[in-house]
């Protein structure tokens, strides 16, 4: 070899350079796209997102629409309990007191009280109300018997009828029972 050959030198070490920073910049691409696809964690931000119909939603997801609150003195969620086998009170670390804001509205015992006799009463008012439309529709429906106005039970518009009538019981049936319900979770 002459030392003019090793002076010259080849194409080979400048293209190496090139491909390995094509490389390097199609790494870093890949990995930005990649974190930009990572779902990101509110760490405890709260939104409060309006749709296009007007409604609110508070969440921790930041949607388009979403403006975060500023919430001084929140609370972050509780920690997940612990194992469930392990019940002993003397393990627990006592729980925290309840903070209610100083400015929270307070309600006595007695206005409370009155409050849900108030609601008792409109819920048996709606009960009664209810147990009486469904005697109605029960009589009305009677088991889908022919009812002497000439139809027959197999035409389609008896049969739509009978269906219509059942439907109504039904749903009939399921409000006296969510009334009892709600009757029954009052204090």
């Amino acid at each position: 070899m002459t030392m003019r050959a090793l002076a010259t030198p080849s194409r080979a070490p400048f293209a190496l350079p090139a491909i390995a920073r094509l490389a390097t910049v199609l790494a870093a691409g890949l990995a930005i796209s990649l974190l930009a696809a990572l779902p990101a964690h509110a760490d405890g931000t709260i939104y409060k997102c309006v749709d296009e119909n007007g409604r609110i939603e508070f969440t921790d997801v930041n949607k388009r629409g979403c403006k975060p609150l500023d919430l001084p003195g929140a609370i972050a969620a509780p920690a997940p309990r612990r194992n469930a086998g392990a019940s002993s009170s003397s393990s627990r670390p006592p729980a925290a007191p309840a903070v209610t804001p100083v400015d929270f509205p307070k309600v006595n015992t007695s206005q409370q009280r009155a409050r849900d006799n108030d609601r008792r009463e409109i819920l048996e008012d709606e009960l009664r109300n209810e147990e009486k439309k469904l005697a109605e529709l029960r009589r009305e429906f009677n088991n889908g018997a022919l009812d002497g106005q000439g139809a027959d039970k197999s035409s389609a518009k008896y049969q739509e009828r009978v269906a219509h009538l059942r439907e109504n019981v039904n749903r009939s049936e399921q409000n006296v029972a969510a009334l009892k319900r709600e009757i029954g979770n009052i204090k």
